[in-house]
């Protein structure tokens, strides 16, 4: 149980809730999933310079309510609004059905996983010294409050022959306690001299015993 990669499947339904919420009968449930996942893809790509921490989707008979947690809000929501209207026409015509979309701020960026992470493969692709991308992310995630921090870069660190798993920890990061708050996301940074480079980031929030989602 302490050797599992992420934290957030036997925390669900403890202080983690699900990202898709929605029945589907077993005819259609495949054609549901396929759909969830394309609305996913298609919003990561339009709006991929927000910050992206999470989008939710909750689904009714015929409407559905897409939530997407972002560090940028401006950029999301485009000049006057107009790229998000853009975005809820095109996942409207997708769905086939009624779509909401909403964007909300994320509080605190720096105790997001997923932005961390992202944040760290676009330092890489610019050719920054991972070393030094990674001690940056470390110092802004314990200064935003964090118990504690896992961040592994695996691949051709520094343009070395010989791939290698560099690992950076700080605080504590419990792996069995179910109450405890810890977030986690992977990434991949396209390098051109040294190919694929993955980046995985966990981050201890405190403990959370309910799955309010006030805090996001």
């Amino acid at each position: 149980m302490g050797r599992k990669v992420t934290p957030k499947a036997i925390r669900m339904g403890i202080n983690r809730t699900w990202d898709s919420v929605w029945y589907a009968p077993k005819r259609n449930y495949s054609k549901v999933l396929a759909q969830d996942l394309e609305i996913r893809e298609k919003i990561n790509k339009s709006m991929k310079d927000a910050g992206i921490d999470n989008i939710k989707i909750n689904r009714s008979l015929n409407r559905m309510e897409i939530l997407v947690y972002v560090a940028r809000p401006g950029v999301a929501i485009g000049r006057g609004g107009e790229g998000i209207d853009f975005l809820q026409k095109e996942l409207k015509r997708l769905a086939k059905m009624e779509v909401e979309l909403k964007v909300r701020e994320v509080r605190k960026a720096d105790l997001s996983a997923r932005i961390v992470a992202r944040s760290i493969a676009d330092g890489i692709e610019r050719r920054q010294p991972s070393k030094l991308v990674v001690a940056s992310a470390k110092e802004k995630i314990m200064a935003s409050g964090a118990k504690g921090l896992k961040i592994w870069v695996s691949g051709r660190i520094n343009n070395a022959s010989q791939a290698r798993t560099v690992k950076t920890t700080a605080g504590s990061v419990p792996a069995q306690t179910l109450r405890a708050d810890v977030d986690y996301a992977g990434e991949v940074a396209k390098t051109i001299d040294a190919g694929l480079m993955g980046i995985k980031v966990w981050i201890y929030r405190g403990e959370k015993n309910n799955m309010d989602e006030s805090e996001e």
